[in-house]
């Protein structure tokens, strides 16, 4: 080995076990082996799941059962999409609520290519006035082609106000925005203030600018538990920043 060689090397070889070393640990992650929030999320006395048709049969005397306090289920999309489990999930989870006091709530995934309008009427249409739900979530995320090309600030507002303001009107509370953090950073940040927050990071605790606090973090979605047989086996799991008789209080009177 030449004089290069020797002054190198163990800088070569001590870079390629860093990054092999980097290498498992996310696939680890990936697999729902490690969940680097695992801990940090364990101190909040307050946890919940949401779930979609991917969780495919829910059996809500069963996932209920659970150390959970609340369930957050998928209701529609955009204009015209309804999750097809959305009525079997709410039906079924009303039942649990009214023998374990489990909170449940529903979701809605904005849509930047119809208008707030019709995306309003597809979740009147859907999701019945409860008494006793959480307020209606409103899911602002990337998809398709916006995942490479983020929307402008301009065309998300130009939904996102109105279709709040519809939602509170109809429902008489105000929705919850769920967002990473890249989302609210680029669309939220110093705005929405009187909206609960519920923020996606499944890596790192959430940590906003401006010093928001957030309100419910999903910070895995990659536990596994029983209760439901779909083509996803992991199930989102998510902590409220409060106690809870405080998250009983954004159900309303």
């Amino acid at each position: 080995m030449n004089r290069f060689w020797r002054r190198w090397w163990p800088l070569v070889v001590g870079a390629a076990g860093t990054l092999a070393i980097g290498g498992i640990c996310a696939a680890l992650v990936a697999m729902g082996l490690v969940r680097p929030n695992a801990i940090l999320a364990a101190s909040y006395a307050v946890r919940g799941v949401d779930v979609s048709s991917y969780q495919g049969e829910i059996d809500w005397d069963v996932l209920s059962a659970q150390p959970i306090d609340f369930a957050i289920m998928k209701a529609t999309e955009g204009s015209g999409d309804q999750d097809e489990r959305f009525a079997a999930n709410w039906a079924g989870a009303q039942r649990a609520a009214d023998e374990t006091g489990l909170l449940i709530g529903a979701y809605h995934f904005l849509s930047f290519d119809s208008p707030a309008e019709t995306q309003a009427q597809n979740i009147f249409d859907t999701v019945p006035v409860t008494a006793g739900a959480l307020p209606i979530t409103i899911d602002l995320e990337c998809y398709a082609d916006y995942c490479r090309t983020p929307p402008s600030a301009e065309r998300v507002a130009a939904v996102l106000d109105p279709l709040l303001a519809a939602l509170e009107e109809h429902y008489a509370r105000p929705p919850i925005i769920y967002a990473t953090m890249r989302y609210y950073d680029a669309f939220l940040a110093g705005s929405y203030e009187r909206n609960p927050l519920w923020i996606r990071s499944v890596v790192t605790p959430p940590v906003l600018s401006g010093g928001r606090a957030w309100d419910l973090w999903q910070y895995t979605s990659r536990e596994r538990m029983p209760g439901y047989v779909g083509k996803e086996e992991f199930i989102d799991v998510n902590v409220f920043d409060g106690s809870l008789r405080d998250l009983q209080a954004l159900v309303g009177p």
